[in-house]
């Protein structure tokens, strides 16, 4: 087995550093395509490599055109079966830390909870490949209150580390008998305002945590991004009269996430190369919209 994790990622390596020169012959192409389309010469730099170019250009077509990346192929083979997810904590969790994680199992479908015990991230990570697990999510605190999650897709990755904000529990809310049960059905997703590059990003992480919902899920979870901050709502609806009458349900946890890293390996990989980090010590810092608008 691990040295079919080693192959494995040996090959995904292999395909990521081809991504740079695929690039640039992208590049070359689209001037020539840009320079026909207009009824410009050709640039200069591109003369001698036109007429292979533009050979290349009459055989590809609309999937070929655009080269892929494979950031996408992370997830290529997501659809073709239902996540499952492993959840647990950093060493020695406190109560509502426990707390928190036994709601949010009922949050992801398809999930089971683990105590942490003395186990390392290393042999966590090749627990969850050797169980056929796509996810692992950990949960860390701040002196009994949740403040970092961790969500590394498996089994190249990406890693994506969240800061938690505002957590409500369902065992804090007082109105315990109006919330009700939480459905174990599969629930729709609603991705609000998740426009720019690392905005559709995190969209992609955050909805290969939950399967395909069946039509007549009553079920809806939330996550709407205002100012980089995403906030998580959990809801059950119901039609009380007409087809326009719905009553709405909130049955929690709720909570805020603020994404500040992304890194292209599994969380037990140090040297993964870092795809994107929050910088917020720089002076333009509180004026990027980084998630979306």
């Amino acid at each position: 087995m691990l040295r079919r994790n080693v192959r494995l990622r040996r090959e995904y390596l292999y395909r990521k550093s081809l991504e740079g020169k695929e690039r640039l012959l992208y590049e070359k192409k689209r001037k020539i395509k840009q320079a026909l389309e207009e009824g410009k010469p050709i640039p200069t730099e591109l003369r001698n490599e036109d007429a292979a170019l533009r050979q290349e250009i009459d055989l590809e077509d609309e999937r070929t055109a655009v080269p892929r990346s494979t950031i996408d192929d992370e997830y290529a083979n997501a659809n073709e079966r239902d996540p499952k997810i492993l959840l647990t904590t950093s060493h020695d969790p406190s109560a509502p830390l426990k707390q928190f994680v036994k709601e949010l199992k009922f949050v992801f479908p398809n999930s089971q909870r683990m105590n942490r015990g003395g186990q390392v991230i290393s042999e966590i990570v090749e627990t969850c490949r050797a169980h056929d697990f796509t996810d692992l999510i950990l949960v860390y605190e701040h002196r009994g209150v949740p403040d970092k999650i961790v969500i590394s897709h498996l089994p190249f990755g990406p890693t994506s580390y969240f800061q938690i904000l505002n957590v409500v529990t369902r065992h804090d809310n007082k109105d315990k008998k109006e919330m009700g049960t939480v459905s174990e059905a599969y629930p729709h997703l609603i991705l609000n305002n998740f426009s720019t590059k690392i905005g559709e990003r995190t969209a992609t992480i955050l909805k290969h945590l939950f399967p395909v919902p069946k039509p007549d899920s009553k079920r809806i979870i939330t996550f709407a991004n205002q100012s980089d901050y995403i906030s998580f709502r959990h809801h059950v609806y119901r039609q009380s009269g007409g087809p326009k009458s719905i009553d709405l349900k909130e049955v929690g946890p709720r909570f805020e996430l603020r994404l500040y890293q992304i890194k292209l390996g599994t969380v037990d990989q140090e040297e993964a190369q870092t795809e994107w980090v929050l910088r917020s010590f720089m002076n333009t810092a509180k004026k990027q919209k980084v998630l979306g608008e």
